[in-house]
């Protein structure tokens, strides 16, 4: 496997906006900084940081017309949040316009929005590093998933798991299954 990680970047610049640009900047650095922890590839871990948003600026309607020419499934927790979409939409772009082979790649960024039940390294690391990299802003839990994740990346998933899933339920938002799944899932183990 060998990809341009530098030949992303330079596209994701001129494609996405320069908050998100940043954004997606600090997921593949913190990626590769927990890659580095838990002993797996570096360059998985960058390329699934640098283009897990890449369909990120694309709005609602964007999103349900790429996912109806491109033959797409749409769930219904997607129709009750199209915003989830953008990862579903970013793992096929990902695939096509950026070749990318890998389904572990393809997957961490596919998940990166609502996790899932038993996520391989690669997709914790980036479900997370989306969370908790230097540019987010300040929310609920921070601090805390920011130490334990280096000790412990099944608890950093829970607790980041319960936040999310707080954070819905206090703002009357719909909680995609995958996510209820991934946290009953990550409570048990």
């Amino acid at each position: 496997m060998c990809y341009n990680i530098v030949k992303y970047q330079k596209i994701l610049e001129k494609s996405l906006k320069p908050k998100r640009y940043i954004h997606s900047i600090g997921v593949m650095y913190t990626a590769q900084n927990l890659a580095m922890r838990y002993n797996i590839s570096l360059e998985k871990a960058g390329i699934a940081g640098i283009l897990h948003d890449c369909a990120k600026e694309m709005d609602e309607d964007e999103l349900f017309k790429f996912c109806k020419k491109k033959d797409i499934e749409i769930t219904n927790d997607e129709i009750m949040s199209p915003s989830l979409l953008h990862s579903k939409v970013g793992a096929y772009i990902a695939k096509e316009k950026y070749e990318i082979t890998d389904d572990d790649i393809i997957n961490a960024i596919r998940y990166h929005t609502t996790g899932h039940a038993d996520m391989s390294m690669l997709e914790k690391i980036i479900y997370i590093a989306d969370y908790i990299e230097p540019n987010r802003k300040i929310i609920p839990g921070l601090d805390e998933v920011r130490k334990i994740v280096y000790i412990d990346i099944d608890k950093a998933c829970r607790i980041v798991l319960e936040n999310t899933i707080n954070y819905l339920k206090e703002s009357r938002k719909h909680i995609d299954n995958n996510s209820i799944d991934a946290y009953n899932y990550y409570t048990r183990s």
